[in-house]
């Protein structure tokens, strides 16, 4: 037990952020999935339409949880923090967008994914059904996974990063006044 506890404390801010990763992309797919019945994920304005929507309620949900429990963020300019993270995730948004037109749009190995469904003797005719399969086939395996992994990334080091790195700066620079303090109050006590 003491070194599953040992594991955790070394891995706690990934743990968590898997953990709200998790959550995060629940969340994102529940949006989508609702905007997809009011849209065409094969139009490709209409799958732009549907990753957005997806997308600003990924990072809506995502930054608080990210600020409080993953990175334990102390920084007291909120909004200004919410926007480098908003930016962060914009370039994650547009790889995503990119990742879904490419493999929905452009060139579909969606024959592939069916092909080999079948060959699991999971057969699924109606090519409405194959196109709703597909959608999501991408959207888990391919890009959820690197966008998850440059999310971390961009958060750890740009976003989050320089605020641990401030507050260690600043909390170094408080000892050391406090140090020069008490020294000086000790020679005036001599």
């Amino acid at each position: 037990m003491e070194k599953i506890k040992e594991l955790y404390k070394k891995y706690e801010e990934i743990i968590v952020y898997l953990i709200v990763g998790v959550l995060t992309t629940i969340v994102s797919w529940l949006a989508c999935f609702g905007a997809k019945f009011f849209l065409d994920s094969n139009d490709s304005l209409q799958n732009f339409i549907i990753n957005t929507i997806g997308w600003v309620v990924g990072v809506c949900f995502a930054y608080p949880l990210n600020r409080a429990w993953v990175f334990k963020s102390k920084n007291k300019h909120i909004l200004k923090e919410f926007g480098g993270f908003a930016a962060s995730r914009l370039s994650t948004w547009i790889l995503d967008v990119v990742i879904m037109w490419f493999f929905v749009n452009v060139v579909s190995f969606e024959s592939f994914l069916i092909k080999l469904l079948a060959k699991f003797h999971f057969v699924i005719t109606e090519i409405d059904t194959q196109d709703k399969l597909y959608y999501w086939f991408v959207k888990i395996f391919i890009s959820a996974v690197l966008v998850t992994i440059a999310n971390y990334i961009f958060s750890k080091f740009l976003v989050f990063g320089k605020k641990k790195k401030a507050e260690k700066e600043n909390t170094a620079k408080d000892e050391k006044e406090d140090t020069a303090k008490s020294e000086d109050e000790t020679e005036k006590q001599k």
